[in-house]
């Protein structure tokens, strides 16, 4: 019987001179689900989410697979759940993803089989006991807001089960008459909204990184520098420098100076210490820059300040506000996160960061980390049937067919057939929303 009203054409990322006889149909994303963690003791499962048991022997992660999960217990007064506000954003049109943003949004691309790029921040989010979350919409944002919306239900636990994950999309209005211009002018047009919220700080988050964080330890460290603002940032050697946002601190930690992607001599005065954000001498000696991951930790007053008052034209956090803030003598802390990041910003970018997940012994990223699950949208879909084939290092979505074939290094996404006779290596296969009708090629495949 088929399952959809209407099918939904393969999608497909293989090197050229790899995979031979490829049929496949696949696309979107849903993996291991755990239960949140309730602020004070009780367990909640977040409503429209799935639970699902971790396998009884875990695989062997590198800190970088699985770096700044719940290792240690943060406490935060008053809790974060009830004194910090999320902030996604959306992305812009994700001209250097094309064509796999030719009908959706950046954040809602398919990722590691199961699931879609905006999952990792609400994940961390929710992991992080974050429970009120804004994501900031505007490029077709049609896949997104369906995904988020049955994905993350209307109520999802959190302080007195007031929680929410909620689509903000662009809109016009006497007194905003365009649309979004930029990160910080993003936030400015719904500052209106988010100062109705009773809390101390806002979390700035971007929609299309990879990685894992615990915010509640980032906010921590903004709150006992008595920061005004503070900035994640990701240690970097020489060769990966030059193509980021480089920050300068002082012997605190305090951001005194910015260059953008700076070469030569410019790049050798952006050398900094950084044992001082709590790097190891030789890790230090190998990474002596730092730069910007785009997530802050802003203070609510100093928000509604620097974006009503001091900078009402700014239209970036990175380039125009935060650098504003530090010359007008603000408290602008650095933050050192020293885990796997990868920024989803192009096609190579893409294909790495999915492919990574099926290294051995230590993957670049773990969707198998029992104290830091991601979640995603519940498909109900059958677990995947792989009938007389060779699959190897390889992750299979759910909902799949596959029948006397050879998989090697691979992603197989949801619903994918794969036929007999095909040779699949190093390749991507994204997944179908539907599957197909007039053949049914999996049924078909069942019955041979």
């Amino acid at each position: 019987m088929a399952m959809a009203a209407a099918a939904s054409p393969s999608k497909i990322l293989i090197p050229p001179h790899r995979a031979s006889a490829a049929t496949a149909a696949a696309s979107t994303s849903c993996d291991s689900l755990r239960l949140l963690c309730a602020p004070r003791g009780r367990r909640q499962r977040p409503r429209g989410l799935v639970a699902r048991p971790a396998p009884r022997r875990p695989f062997f992660f590198s800190p970088r697979a699985v770096s700044d999960s719940k290792s240690s217990q943060t406490c935060l007064d008053p809790d974060a759940s009830t004194s910090v506000l999320g902030i996604i954003l959306g992305g812009g049109a994700g001209t250097r993803l094309y064509p796999l943003t030719k009908k959706r949004a950046k954040p809602a691309v398919p990722l590691g089989a199961n699931y879609r790029l905006i999952d990792i921040p609400v994940s961390n989010c929710l992991n992080s006991n974050i429970s009120k979350i804004y994501v900031l919409t505007q490029f077709n944002s049609a896949s997104l807001n369906r995904h988020l919306s049955r994905a993350y239900g209307s109520n999802i636990g959190g302080y007195k089960n007031e929680g929410f994950v909620e689509v903000l999309a662009a809109q016009q209005s006497p007194d905003n008459p365009d649309w979004f211009q930029g990160t910080a002018d993003a936030v400015r047009q719904y500052l209106w909204l988010f100062e109705e919220h009773n809390v101390m700080e806002y979390l700035i988050l971007a929609g299309d990184h990879l990685y894992r964080m615990d915010y509640e330890k980032f906010i921590q460290a903004h709150r006992e520098t008595d920061a005004d603002i503070t900035v994640a940032a990701l240690p970097m050697d020489e060769e990966r420098a030059t193509a980021f946002g480089l920050m300068k601190i002082d012997e605190e930690g305090r951001i005194i100076e910015f260059a953008e992607k700076p070469k030569g001599e410019q790049l050798k005065a952006m050398m900094v210490d950084t044992t001082i954000l709590g790097l190891d001498d030789a890790r230090a000696k190998e990474m002596p820059y730092i730069a910007s991951m785009g997530i802050y930790v802003i203070s609510k007053h100093v928000m509604l300040q620097l974006l009503r008052e001091q900078f009402p034209g700014a239209n970036d956090f990175g380039s125009e506000v935060i650098p504003g803030a530090t010359s007008t003598g603000m408290r602008v802390q650095a933050y050192l996160y020293d885990g796997y990041w990868e920024d989803i910003g192009t096609i190579e970018a893409f294909y790495n960061a999915n492919l990574g997940i099926t290294k051995k012994p230590i993957p670049d990223f773990s969707f198998y980390d029992r104290s830091a699950p991601i979640y995603t949208q519940p498909r109900h879909l059958p677990p995947s049937k792989v009938l007389d084939a060779d699959v190897t290092d390889s992750v299979i979505g759910e909902g799949c067919v596959i029948k006397n074939c050879k998989i090697h290094h691979s992603v197989v996404g949801l619903r994918s057939c794969i036929s007999e006779g095909a040779i699949i290596e190093d390749t991507l296969l994204m997944g179908a929303d539907y599957y197909e009708v007039k053949s049914n090629r999996c049924n078909m495949l069942l019955a041979k």
